[in-house]
Protein backbone atom coordinates (compact mmCIF):
# COMPACT_ATOMS: atom_id res chain seq x y z
CA UNK A 1 0.00 0.00 0.00
CA UNK A 2 1.25 3.47 -1.18
CA UNK A 3 2.28 5.92 1.83
CA UNK A 4 -0.53 8.28 1.90
CA UNK A 5 -1.23 11.69 3.77
CA UNK A 6 -4.31 9.35 5.07
CA UNK A 7 -2.20 6.27 5.56
CA UNK A 8 0.13 8.21 7.40
CA UNK A 9 -2.35 10.21 9.28
CA UNK A 10 -3.89 6.50 10.12
CA UNK A 11 -0.80 5.16 11.36
CA UNK A 12 0.24 8.16 13.53
CA UNK A 13 -3.15 8.17 15.34
CA UNK A 14 -3.25 4.33 16.41
CA UNK A 15 0.65 4.67 17.09
CA UNK A 16 -0.49 7.44 19.78
CA UNK A 17 -3.19 5.75 20.81
CA UNK A 18 -1.42 2.06 21.24
CA UNK A 19 1.40 4.33 23.51
CA UNK A 20 -1.31 6.03 25.73
CA UNK A 21 -2.58 2.60 27.02
CA UNK A 22 0.71 1.27 27.10
CA UNK A 23 1.41 4.41 29.87
CA UNK A 24 -2.20 3.55 31.16
CA UNK A 25 -3.89 6.81 29.90
CA UNK A 26 -6.70 5.21 29.15
CA UNK A 27 -9.22 8.57 28.80
CA UNK A 28 -6.76 10.38 26.22
CA UNK A 29 -6.42 7.01 24.73
CA UNK A 30 -10.34 6.77 24.22
CA UNK A 31 -9.81 10.32 22.75
CA UNK A 32 -7.60 9.21 20.16
CA UNK A 33 -10.07 6.97 18.96
CA UNK A 34 -12.89 8.99 19.28
CA UNK A 35 -10.86 11.20 16.82
CA UNK A 36 -10.03 8.37 14.66
CA UNK A 37 -13.54 7.30 14.19
CA UNK A 38 -14.38 11.35 12.92
CA UNK A 39 -11.72 10.61 10.52
CA UNK A 40 -12.08 7.20 9.21
CA UNK A 41 -15.89 6.01 10.11
CA UNK A 42 -15.80 2.78 8.43
CA UNK A 43 -12.63 1.33 9.37
CA UNK A 44 -12.94 -1.63 11.14
CA UNK A 45 -9.96 -1.68 13.42
CA UNK A 46 -11.40 1.38 15.08
CA UNK A 47 -14.30 0.67 15.33
CA UNK A 48 -13.39 -2.25 17.17
CA UNK A 49 -10.99 -0.50 19.61
CA UNK A 50 -13.91 1.77 20.12
CA UNK A 51 -16.38 -1.15 21.31
CA UNK A 52 -12.86 -2.61 23.12
CA UNK A 53 -12.27 0.62 24.98
CA UNK A 54 -16.13 1.45 25.89
CA UNK A 55 -16.20 -1.91 27.26
CA UNK A 56 -13.48 -1.23 29.48
CA UNK A 57 -14.85 1.79 30.83
CA UNK A 58 -18.36 0.08 31.13
CA UNK A 59 -20.23 1.83 28.37
CA UNK A 60 -21.73 -1.68 27.42
CA UNK A 61 -24.84 -0.01 25.51
CA UNK A 62 -21.90 2.09 23.27
CA UNK A 63 -19.75 -0.80 23.05
CA UNK A 64 -22.97 -3.07 21.57
CA UNK A 65 -23.75 -0.49 18.99
CA UNK A 66 -20.34 -0.42 17.73
CA UNK A 67 -20.26 -3.97 17.44
CA UNK A 68 -23.66 -3.89 15.78
CA UNK A 69 -22.09 -1.52 12.94
CA UNK A 70 -19.34 -4.00 12.49
CA UNK A 71 -22.09 -6.59 11.84
CA UNK A 72 -23.03 -5.01 9.03
CA UNK A 73 -20.05 -5.72 7.01
CA UNK A 74 -20.15 -8.58 4.53
CA UNK A 75 -16.66 -10.09 5.83
CA UNK A 76 -17.76 -9.90 10.12
CA UNK A 77 -15.91 -12.07 11.75
CA UNK A 78 -17.13 -14.98 14.45
CA UNK A 79 -14.81 -12.44 16.85
CA UNK A 80 -17.50 -10.04 16.56
CA UNK A 81 -20.56 -12.01 16.76
CA UNK A 82 -19.18 -13.63 19.56
CA UNK A 83 -18.27 -10.12 21.43
CA UNK A 84 -21.85 -8.87 20.89
CA UNK A 85 -23.54 -11.92 22.21
CA UNK A 86 -21.32 -11.37 25.18
CA UNK A 87 -21.98 -7.92 26.00
CA UNK A 88 -25.62 -8.58 24.99
CA UNK A 89 -26.21 -11.06 27.49
CA UNK A 90 -24.43 -9.23 30.47
CA UNK A 91 -26.85 -6.55 29.19
CA UNK A 92 -30.23 -9.27 29.50
CA UNK A 93 -30.79 -9.01 25.99
CA UNK A 94 -30.66 -12.45 25.87
CA UNK A 95 -32.50 -13.22 22.95
CA UNK A 96 -30.25 -10.76 20.77
CA UNK A 97 -27.52 -12.62 22.56
CA UNK A 98 -28.80 -15.71 21.16
CA UNK A 99 -29.34 -14.65 17.76
CA UNK A 100 -25.06 -13.25 18.00
CA UNK A 101 -23.93 -16.75 19.12
CA UNK A 102 -25.93 -18.27 16.53
CA UNK A 103 -24.03 -16.08 13.98
CA UNK A 104 -20.15 -16.78 15.55
CA UNK A 105 -21.25 -20.42 15.74
CA UNK A 106 -22.50 -20.38 11.96
CA UNK A 107 -19.48 -18.64 10.88
CA UNK A 108 -17.01 -20.83 13.41
CA UNK A 109 -18.29 -24.05 14.47
CA UNK A 110 -15.47 -24.58 16.73
CA UNK A 111 -15.87 -21.72 18.72
CA UNK A 112 -16.55 -23.22 22.03
CA UNK A 113 -17.31 -19.73 23.74
CA UNK A 114 -19.96 -18.80 21.61
CA UNK A 115 -21.64 -22.61 22.39
CA UNK A 116 -20.78 -21.62 26.27
CA UNK A 117 -22.74 -18.79 25.54
CA UNK A 118 -25.83 -19.73 24.05
CA UNK A 119 -25.66 -22.69 26.55
CA UNK A 120 -26.44 -19.48 29.03
CA UNK A 121 -28.88 -17.60 26.85
CA UNK A 122 -31.09 -20.85 25.80
CA UNK A 123 -31.18 -21.79 29.92
CA UNK A 124 -32.57 -17.82 30.98
CA UNK A 125 -34.92 -18.20 28.22
CA UNK A 126 -35.81 -21.88 29.56
CA UNK A 127 -35.26 -23.52 26.55
CA UNK A 128 -33.54 -26.75 28.42
CA UNK A 129 -32.94 -29.18 25.67
CA UNK A 130 -31.13 -26.60 23.27
CA UNK A 131 -29.23 -25.30 26.10
CA UNK A 132 -28.15 -28.87 27.20
CA UNK A 133 -27.39 -29.48 23.17
CA UNK A 134 -25.00 -26.55 23.36
CA UNK A 135 -23.55 -27.02 26.60
CA UNK A 136 -22.45 -30.71 25.27
CA UNK A 137 -21.22 -28.94 22.46
CA UNK A 138 -18.93 -26.77 24.47
CA UNK A 139 -17.99 -29.51 26.73
CA UNK A 140 -16.83 -31.44 23.67
CA UNK A 141 -14.48 -28.64 22.86
CA UNK A 142 -13.35 -27.79 25.71
CA UNK A 143 -13.40 -31.20 27.99
CA UNK A 144 -11.45 -30.10 30.71
CA UNK A 145 -13.07 -26.55 31.19
CA UNK A 146 -15.36 -27.05 33.82
CA UNK A 147 -17.92 -24.17 33.31
CA UNK A 148 -20.38 -25.56 30.64
CA UNK A 149 -19.81 -28.67 33.15
CA UNK A 150 -21.24 -26.86 36.04
CA UNK A 151 -24.01 -25.36 34.07
CA UNK A 152 -24.87 -28.38 32.30
CA UNK A 153 -25.02 -30.20 35.95
CA UNK A 154 -27.49 -27.37 37.00
CA UNK A 155 -29.37 -28.14 34.29
CA UNK A 156 -29.96 -31.61 34.89
CA UNK A 157 -30.59 -31.04 39.04
CA UNK A 158 -32.82 -28.59 37.83
CA UNK A 159 -34.86 -30.74 35.50
CA UNK A 160 -35.23 -33.70 38.21
CA UNK A 161 -32.83 -35.27 36.29
CA UNK A 162 -29.85 -36.31 39.71
CA UNK A 163 -28.62 -39.03 37.97
CA UNK A 164 -27.42 -36.92 34.71
CA UNK A 165 -25.89 -34.33 37.93
CA UNK A 166 -24.75 -37.17 39.78
CA UNK A 167 -22.71 -38.17 37.09
CA UNK A 168 -20.78 -34.56 36.06
CA UNK A 169 -20.16 -34.40 39.95
CA UNK A 170 -18.04 -37.60 39.58
CA UNK A 171 -16.57 -36.44 36.21
CA UNK A 172 -15.86 -32.85 37.71
CA UNK A 173 -14.05 -34.26 41.25
CA UNK A 174 -11.17 -36.04 38.50
CA UNK A 175 -9.64 -32.65 37.41
CA UNK A 176 -12.30 -30.30 39.01
CA UNK A 177 -12.92 -31.15 43.12
CA UNK A 178 -13.90 -27.14 44.44
CA UNK A 179 -16.53 -26.87 41.52
CA UNK A 180 -18.01 -30.62 42.50
CA UNK A 181 -17.76 -29.53 45.73
CA UNK A 182 -19.73 -26.81 44.75
CA UNK A 183 -22.22 -28.48 42.89
CA UNK A 184 -23.01 -31.20 45.62
CA UNK A 185 -23.79 -28.20 48.26
CA UNK A 186 -26.04 -26.77 45.84
CA UNK A 187 -28.35 -29.31 44.16
CA UNK A 188 -27.88 -31.69 47.57
CA UNK A 189 -26.25 -34.64 45.69
CA UNK A 190 -23.95 -35.85 47.48
CA UNK A 191 -21.52 -38.59 45.84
Amino acid sequence: MPVNKRNLDWYLLKWRASALITFGLKNQAMDVFEEMNRRFPHDDYVITSLAYMKTQHGDKAGAIADYKRLTLKPDVSEAIWYNLGFLQEEMGQVQDAEHSFRQAIKLNENLDQAWYGLGLVLIQLQRFDEAIKALKKNTKLQPMSPYAWYQLARVYAERNQPEEATKIIRHLKEFEPKFAKQLERETGLGV
